[in-house]
Parts: structure tokens; C-alpha cells; sequence
């Protein structure tokens, strides 16, 4: 354990409101201010504190006592695990590309989504903002007019799922993030939401791996 980049001992005291402390290299979170929720967002929802539209917010579904942010952004009409929090070198480790947290989405696209297609999405393609690709991409059930596809990304820019089965020839029915780096939840219902506890923080920070 370090704190402060050094070496920690037995007895030791610490200013919880503003040591950094390690444990086997990973951040270990002392802050008694900081909060952690997981919610389910559902389709319609807006992933900011506030919207001049007067739509709801996610900040509307979780507790107010702590203001907490977005960490990231789902779509409005995308649904799904998103986290909220006030802990700043959280947020930026699991929204910013180079600390490589994978995002899991379940994709419903229209047609058949062929093995081609899925190549395409691990290959790369070219949107109008960059190059994009996905890091991983299986096909989970296939029909004829319907398929399911299981994708993970890194980055997060805007609609960057929908834009890119759009430009393969299978625009998007429904997205679901499943998971964020190793936190998923299956209980969750859409607008429900749970704290993190501190294993799993932990396992966030630990995902979390400059590139």
C-alpha cells in the first residue's frame, strides 16, 4: 500500500479528504464524500444534470443528496447501465480512451448481420468524424428481418454504435449497454438504481490501464 506514493506503515494517519492511496498499484478510493450509483437508464431519459427541453434526467432518478454526473453518456433513446458519480479521476479513467474500459453493448439491428458485417465492425470503418471500430463483435441470434449482436468499444462519441451499424447496412431497432469495464447488474429494471460497493470501485480503477 502507498499513500501519497509512498510506502504506507502501520499506524500511519491520513487526510481522507485528500490522500491518494494504493493498493497493489490500484487506486483504493478514501473520500467519505464520494458516491457511486449504478442505474438502468431507460429509453428517453437524457444523460445530463439538466435539459433546457425539460426532459427527465438521469440525475432526476438517483438520489439528490450528493450532486453526482454522468460518467459518459448513453443516447436518449439508447438504454442501459450508466454510472454517476462526483469522483473525478473515476470519471476520467473509464470515459477516456486510453485506459482502454470496455463498454459491452447488446445491439438488436436490422437483417440478417452476416459474418462480413461483423468483420467490418472489428475491421474498422470510417464515420464522418474518424475511423471507429469496435474491439469485439459476436454474433449472439440471427432471423431474417432481425439480429442480435453483442459489441464492446472503448470510445464513447456520440451515437458512434448506431452510426457505424448504419454505415454496414443494419441500422439499430434497440441498444442496451450491458456493461461497464466488469460491472454489469441482470436485476436492474429500467430507472432502477444501486450504490457501488467498494470491491467494485476498486475493480473499475483496476480496469483501468494507461495505455
Amino acid at each position: 500500500m502507498t499513500v501519497d506514493g509512498e510506502p504506507a506503515h502501520l499506524g500511519q494517519k491520513i487526510d481522507t479528504e485528500t490522500a491518494w492511496v494504493e493498493v497493489d498499484g490500484v487506486v483504493l478510493p478514501v473520500r467519505p464524500d464520494l458516491v457511486y450509483y449504478l442505474l438502468y437508464k431507460p429509453i428517453g431519459v437524457v444523460s445530463t444534470t439538466n435539459d433546457p427541453h425539460g426532459r427527465e434526467t438521469v440525475s432526476q432518478l438517483v438520489p439528490t443528496g450528493t450532486r453526482v454526473y454522468p460518467v459518459g453518456r448513453l443516447d436518449a433513446d439508447s438504454e442501459g447501465l450508466l454510472l454517476l458519480t462526483n469522483d473525478g479521476a473515476l470519471t476520467e479513467r473509464v470515459t477516456h480512451p486510453r485506459y482502454g474500459v470496455k463498454k459491452t453493448y447488446l445491439v438488436e439491428a436490422e437483417g440478417s448481420v452476416g459474418s462480413k458485417a461483423i468483420s467490418r465492425l472489428t475491421a474498422g470503418v470510417d464515420l464522418d468524424d474518424g475511423p471507429a471500430r469496435a474491439a469485439t463483435a459476436r454474433m449472439v441470434d440471427s432471423a431474417p428481418s432481425t439480429s442480435l449482436v453483442e459489441v464492446t468499444m472503448i470510445e464513447g462519441r456520440k451515437r458512434e454504435v448506431r452510426r457505424m451499424f448504419d454505415l454496414i447496412g443494419h441500422p439499430v431497432r434497440r441498444l442496451v449497454r450491458e456493461a461497464i469495464g466488469p460491472i454489469r447488474d441482470r436485476k436492474l429494471k429500467p430507472g432502477e438504481w444501486r450504490k457501488l460497493d467498494a470491491e467494485e470501485v476498486r475493480s473499475l480503477y483496476a480496469a483501468a490501464v494507461e495505455k
